[in-house]
């Protein structure tokens, strides 16, 4: 059976997530029913990353195997077109060799949370970003996010429901920059825990504000516990950015 390399694009906000489950739709659910609809069986599409319910993707990558090998423009635009009315698109497809899997093949992951720092309400990125009205400072949250760059335990920073069997983790590079009203964090490593991304954003924002300091970002970590983190940032603002492969 011909395997083929996905690259998605979807808007988070309708979604339980990612993966399929019981409580509603997922994106995965979506992209399984438009390959049915496309080739008439079921078959089952592996995402690289599983992203929570409302959280965005510009480059997730995903792996199917079909019955049939397909022209590849026409396996993108046949799928498109039975995934309609829902946010979901496939960008790009590519065939890859059957050793090729999405999740365990993948080197590195690339995030972005964006912050919109104004008083005023959101319009065109309602659901897009988080909306911050108290006016941050993104030098001071860049110095303290470097504190989280490296291999640590980041036990802080994870859910209490996350699956990984260990909270210890290489985050390869962490930055933040402002253009005009819009923050923009973006967070690179092989991988990352459950709601590692949004717990480092919702922490540097209390740095952004003067609540906290970048020698408290360095206690909660050593800490090690879910209870020295800041507040978790909504799901609104993050985006699964690109996903790396030797």
């Amino acid at each position: 059976m011909p395997r083929y390399k996905l690259t998605i694009e979807y808007d988070g906000a309708p979604f339980v997530g990612w993966q399929a489950q019981a409580n509603g739709l997922s994106v995965q659910h979506v992209l399984e029913a438009g390959f049915k609809g496309f080739c008439g069986e079921d078959v089952k599409v592996n995402g690289a990353g599983r992203t929570d319910a409302g959280v965005h993707a510009l480059g997730q990558v995903a792996h199917v195997d079909l019955p049939n090998e397909t022209a590849l423009d026409t396996l993108r635009d046949a799928v498109n077109a039975h995934m309609r009315p829902h946010p979901v698109a496939i960008i790009a497809v590519e065939k890859v060799p059957d050793t090729f899997e999405a999740r365990f093949s993948a080197t590195r992951r690339h995030y972005m949370y964006r912050i919109i720092n104004r008083r005023a309400p959101l319009t065109l990125d309602r659901g897009q970003a988080w909306l911050v009205h108290k006016p941050l400072d993104a030098d001071a949250m860049h110095a303290a996010a470097q504190v989280l760059v490296g291999n640590h335990d980041f036990t802080t920073f994870r859910s209490v429901q996350c699956q990984a069997k260990s909270p210890i983790k290489t985050v390869d590079e962490i930055s933040v920059a402002r253009y005009a009203d819009e923050i923009e964090i973006t967070c690179r490593a092989r991988s990352f825990l459950h709601n590692q991304v949004r717990s480092f954003v919702g922490t540097l924002k209390m740095v952004g504000e003067g609540k906290w300091t970048k020698r408290q970002v360095e206690k909660a970590l050593a800490a090690r516990d879910r209870a020295a983190c800041g507040p978790v940032a909504p799901p609104d603002g993050l985006y699964l950015l690109q996903v790396d492969y030797d």
